[in-house]
């Protein structure tokens, strides 16, 4: 068991409080425990490469001026900012919402959206050059005021986690940029809405609308553990975005990124819905200084549930993807992107297709670079989703053999037992 008792006075949203705790053995073959307080859960050895080498605790030791209780997305980043990178618990309590302020309090003078567009209609400024000028700087002044608002900096070795079946982030954006040892669990995260997406007439044949901000972001960081989250666009899907010069003004990025030599993650028993790009490991075919022999991720008993792409796309890292349960909708893509030098290891996962989208939509090849699939399951049925890629794209097919075997697993599921147990446990609401 754990005693508990807080001194603190709420201040800017933010609670000091004190904790004692039991050590006591992990739960469900996933956690260390200390007593029933998921706040000092600790990722256990041999889950996923997040467990590799040092492993990861958070903030699992953290003394109690170090535990935190917040209530505002202001005493978030005032708990992140507070004692360094001692370990720290920061315990989010309700939902924090991080984009209170409207599109108007971030827009530069002069910044006029009804002007961008007139000035850079592909009618005017065609789809040869990006936009350059006067209200595509205003554009870029304005977004980097709204990022100041809804990116939160997590530190080194700080759990955070909710509290109650509420707690969560709306339009923020937690960056955990060049960190070692962090653990996220048990929130709900609503995407954030970018105000100022930038026009790109050079995007595709007919441009495209480019924003910013993930939910989250693993970037140059190691020793990670994501865990019984939902990532959602909750009230703003993109199906409520308008349209402009034909293109979807996409005001989301993703809800997850592991990028720029981030490594050792491992992401569990989360929900992943409603979005379109929505994993990616690995954010660029020209970054082999920093991302080779990195971007090690494993990805276990999470949902992806009507997603358009991404489920994750892959450079460079040694992906090890099993048991997750994948439900497509109408505007499915694919699940699995096979990108440069990447290493995906996918067994026994289950997918739910809707009536008219084949097996040979769940793999997409950006590069021929080889990948392990065997024991997975589509509709029920025991599918060979390389055979199945290749039927289909008969002249651009995929290779089998990763070249690599995953170690570090707690335990395997058969596939067709996935989609129960994943419905029973994934999510915020399901942490225990």
């Amino acid at each position: 068991m754990s005693t508990r008792r807080c001194h603190g006075r709420v201040i800017s949203g933010l609670v000091g409080c004190t904790a004692l705790a039991l050590v006591v053995t992990g739960t469900a073959g996933t956690a260390h425990a200390h007593g029933r307080d998921t706040a000092r859960q600790t990722l256990a050895a041999g889950d996923g490469w997040g467990s590799a080498t040092t492993g990861t605790t958070g903030g699992a030791a953290a003394d109690a001026a170090h535990v935190y209780t917040v209530t505002t997305w202001a005493g978030l980043k005032a708990a992140f900012a507070d004692g360094g990178t001692a370990p720290k618990i920061v315990r989010i309590r309700g939902t924090l919402d991080a984009d209170g302020s409207t599109c108007d309090d971030f827009a530069a003078d002069g910044y006029d959206f009804d002007r961008y567009l007139a000035d850079y209609d592909p009618a005017v400024w065609g789809y040869e050059n990006e936009v350059s000028g006067e209200q595509e700087d205003l554009r870029a002044a304005s977004a980097t005021a709204q990022a100041k608002a809804v990116k939160a900096d997590v530190p080194a070795n700080t759990t955070i986690v909710g509290v109650g079946k509420d707690a969560g982030i709306v339009g923020g954006s937690l960056q955990i940029t060049g960190v070692d040892n962090v653990i996220v669990r048990g929130l709900t995260l609503e995407s954030p809405l970018d105000c100022f997406p930038q026009w790109d007439p050079t995007d595709g044949d007919t441009g495209n609308w480019n924003s910013e901000y993930d939910a989250a972001v693993v970037h140059g960081s190691t020793h990670v553990w994501l865990d019984h989250n939902t990532f959602t666009d909750g009230d703003h899907p993109d199906s409520t975005l308008p349209t402009y010069y034909g293109r979807l003004y996409q005001q989301h990025d993703g809800e997850l990124d592991i990028v720029k030599g981030a490594d050792l993650v491992t992401v569990s028993w989360n929900v992943f819905e409603d979005h379109d790009k929505t994993l990616m490991i690995g954010n660029s075919d020209g970054a082999a200084a920093t991302d080779e022999g990195r971007l090690r991720v494993t990805l276990h008993h999470n949902l992806f549930k009507n997603l358009v792409e991404r489920a994750p796309r892959v450079r460079f890292g040694q992906v090890d993807a099993y048991n997750n349960w994948y439900v497509a909708n109408a505007d499915y893509g694919y699940s699995f992107g096979i990108g440069f030098k990447s290493q995906l290891y996918a067994e026994k996962n289950a997918f739910t297709l809707p009536e008219g989208i084949g097996a040979g939509s769940i793999l997409h090849r950006w590069n021929d670079y080889p990948l392990t699939a065997k024991g997975n399951v589509v509709n029920g049925v025991g599918t060979d989703l390389i055979a199945a890629y290749n039927a289909a794209n008969a002249s651009a097919p995929l290779r089998s053999g990763a070249g690599w075997t995953p170690e570090l697993r707690l335990r395997v599921d058969p596939a067709k037992s996935v989609p129960r147990l994943v419905a029973r446990d994934a999510g915020a609401a399901h942490l225990r």
